[in-house]
């Protein structure tokens, strides 16, 4: 039975590696801005290279663990605040607090709900799915990710699902850095920037990318 320390931890530790492989995705993600025949190849064999290595393969396994651990452990943390908490706790904790701080649970809900929907239009499409093959004879992973960008629903719900994003990572990012004790009263407002920043760009980024498809390809 892990103890509520070890549960912020554990935490916080699945929240940091999710937050490095989100900039990972969005780097990769970036060749989508490309013109788009040069998008089309080079984000096809971008796909096929990492579906096809062992070392990424394995890190993917590690993300997918994570995920799950991540998501059950912050119900887990959630349900026993919630618990614990009386009014008085509330009201004081209001005051003193940003509303997306005592909302993580439901912004890191919202962001499950779109992983799963996420997961099934592309990576289960992908892996399960007959996709067509490019002129490289690369899955056609491109034309797949087009294909459901042209839905104003999704490119809606993308959007929203990313401002649910930026305010988890603000706060998760804030959170984590001082529970593991690297929350230096020197370092505290250059820390408040860096994971303000990283999380704007990385959910103003991830957002515009089905926004850029929608439009360019009307």
């Amino acid at each position: 039975m892990l103890s509520t320390l070890s549960r912020k931890m554990l935490l916080c530790l699945t929240g940091l590696f999710l937050s490095f492989f989100l900039l990972i995705h969005f780097l990769g993600n970036l060749q989508l801005f490309l013109p788009q025949e040069q998008a089309h190849l080079q984000f096809n064999a971008y796909s096929h290279f990492l579906s096809g290595n062992i070392l990424i393969k394995l890190v993917s396994y590690v993300l997918y663990v994570s995920i799950i651990l991540h998501a059950v452990d912050g119900l887990i943390i959630t349900l026993k605040n919630k618990k614990a908490g009386g009014n008085y706790q509330k009201e004081n904790r209001g005051r003193a607090s940003k509303w997306y701080s005592r909302n993580m649970g439901v912004l890191g809900t919202l962001i499950l709900i779109f992983l799963v929907i996420h997961f099934q239009n592309f990576w289960y499409v992908y892996k399960f799915g007959n996709p067509p093959l490019d002129a490289n004879g690369n899955k056609d992973l491109y034309i797949i990710v087009v294909t459901v960008f042209q839905e104003w629903w999704y490119v809606l719900i993308y959007a929203v699902s990313m401002i649910a994003l930026c305010y988890h990572l603000i706060h998760g990012i804030h959170s984590a850095i001082r529970t593991l004790g690297l929350y230096h009263p020197k370092f505290v407002r250059w820390f408040q920037r860096v994971g303000i920043a990283y999380s704007v760009i990385i959910s103003i980024g991830f957002a515009l990318m089905p926004i850029y498809i929608f439009f360019t390809y009307r």
